[in-house]
């Protein structure tokens, strides 16, 4: 379901905009919880970011483009980095790992590696990425639920910090490499915790009926660990790791997963004589996409959770001081989601009546699912303003779509924008710093956009525009 009722898709009479949307007082506001931190706007009206206005970027690189602002990004990793560890302090302290699947280059594993962070990988292209960017191994998660004989050979050449195990067929297929190799894998064992969190049953990932990891209350966790135990010529086991979903708002399913798997951190302790020197209790930290949307401020979340892990570690040392593991959290979305907008041209403007007195504007822009696949994917909700000038128009009720032969091409189902909005404006789409690159297509053959790096008045490419001649390449032609 999607999380309002009125502005559906298809809709059997007009509701009226979703209850989260109100109609604006000023259709040109920028709400600061849905920007770069950078963002602002310019006298005339215009988008800037980094101290350069979009107008001049459209200008330079085109579009559509996603707009990374650097001083954000860098700031909400130190920020997670600074926070976490103060926080931990008393417990041993904190590692953060950026999630690359939310977006990774070059350049970004660059920024992680300069702000003190770890990375968190789950492929042998992210791995290559930062072998490029030079990442050091020992600070590399590996993760994946099926990861081939190459990827692990690759990860344990490279030394990386931790194999995140996710099925006994993977162990054995880590022990052959490792073996190959000559090396101790270090590994953590992925655990279903069974927690349901809040959130689109496609991103909630700690429930049991699902794809990743091994069961707790079915016993394969344990199992997993001894079985790992029994080989040390092959495998350090250094600890448990758990994620129970994406763009969660609290801390309670956090406290599930902390007690749940503390509780297993101290069975394999008593009946296994191994203390495991670490435990992740992965990331999925929400972002405010549109109003509706309330993320817990960092030192907030990171005081719950160390307070919710110091409770559970005293609850299983009975009172007494536990060997304290070392915890590590894998903020991705939090990080770069917030970072960058995605500038869109628009095309056309067309308005369709909807019955009893009603219509909506349907604005068509030069871009969509192939570069925001998520509104299609995941029934997720954006806003959206216009970037290239100022207006006092009426606020009109509007749906921004893209250029894609699909009805569901849909990139804002509900937002107001102004009446006089014509072809050749600019719309800017805040939070499409995660997985919209990470997951975008060439779907209908659309050479993807350009990451457009903006930071101190000046702007640089960090992933070039795909080229016809790209989408071209793979093909081949007298086959």
């Amino acid at each position: 379901m999607r999380s309002h009722e009125a502005g559906v898709l298809h809709a059997e009479g007009y509701g009226g905009p979703p209850l989260y949307l109100p109609h604006p007082t000023d259709v040109m506001e920028l709400l600061p919880q849905l920007w770069p931190r950078t963002v602002g706007r310019d006298d005339e009206g215009r988008i800037t970011v980094g101290g350069v206005d979009v107008v001049s970027l459209a200008a330079e690189h085109g579009t559509a483009a996603y707009l990374l602002d650097e001083e954000d990004f860098r700031s909400r990793a130190a920020e997670f980095r600074s926070v976490f560890s103060s926080a931990f302090e008393p417990l041993g302290g904190a590692d953060v790992y950026y999630a690359g699947k939310a977006f990774l280059c070059t350049a970004v594993a660059r920024w992680v590696d300069e702000e003190g962070l770890h990375l968190d990988v789950c492929t042998g292209g992210e791995l290559a990425v930062a072998r490029r960017a030079g990442f050091p191994g020992e600070r590399i998660g590996f993760h994946g639920n099926n990861k081939s004989t190459e990827e692990l050979r690759a990860a344990l050449s490279h030394g990386v910090g931790r194999v995140v195990v996710d099925s006994f067929q993977e162990i054995e297929r880590i022990a052959t490499v490792a073996a190959e190799l000559g090396v101790v894998a270090p590994v953590m064992v992925r655990v279903t915790v069974g927690v349901e969190a809040h959130t689109h049953e496609f991103i909630a990932t700690g429930h049991e009926d699902q794809k990743f990891g091994f069961s707790l209350t079915g016993g394969t966790a344990l199992e997993a660990a001894t079985r790992i135990l029994a080989r040390p010529d092959v495998f350090d086991l250094r600890g448990l790791h758990s994620h129970i979903g994406s763009q969660i708002f609290d801390t309670a399913g956090f406290e599930t997963a902390a007690h749940r798997l503390v509780g297993l951190h101290a069975e394999i302790a008593n009946a296994l004589g191994r203390h495991c020197p670490e435990i992740d209790l992965g990331g999925g930290f929400g972002i405010a996409y549109t109003s509706q949307h309330t993320p817990l401020p960092v030192a907030r979340l990171a005081n719950e959770m160390a307070d919710i892990v110091a409770r559970e570690l005293k609850a299983v040392g009975n009172g007494d001081t536990p060997q304290v593991p070392r915890v590590s959290v894998e903020p991705g979305r939090a990080i770069v989601g917030p970072s960058t907008f995605t500038l869109y041209e628009v095309g056309t403007v067309k308005d369709v009546e909807l019955g009893d007195g009603h219509s909506r504007s349907y604005v068509s822009v030069d871009g969509g699912m192939s570069d925001n696949a998520r509104p299609a994917l995941y029934e997720a909700d954006y806003s959206c303003t216009l970037a290239n000038r100022s207006s006092d128009a009426e606020p009109r009720l509007s749906r921004v779509v893209g250029r894609h032969c699909e009805s569901g091409d849909i990139v804002v189902l509900d937002e107001y924008l102004p009446a006089d909005l014509v072809p050749g404006d600019l719309v800017a789409v805040p939070g499409t710093g995660a997985y919209c690159r990470s997951l975008s297509s060439q779907y209908n053959h659309t050479p993807r956009p350009p990451v457009v790096a903006v930071r101190g008045g000046r702007s640089r490419v960090l992933v070039r525009r795909e080229t016809i001649e790209d989408l071209l390449a793979l093909d081949v032609a007298d086959a």
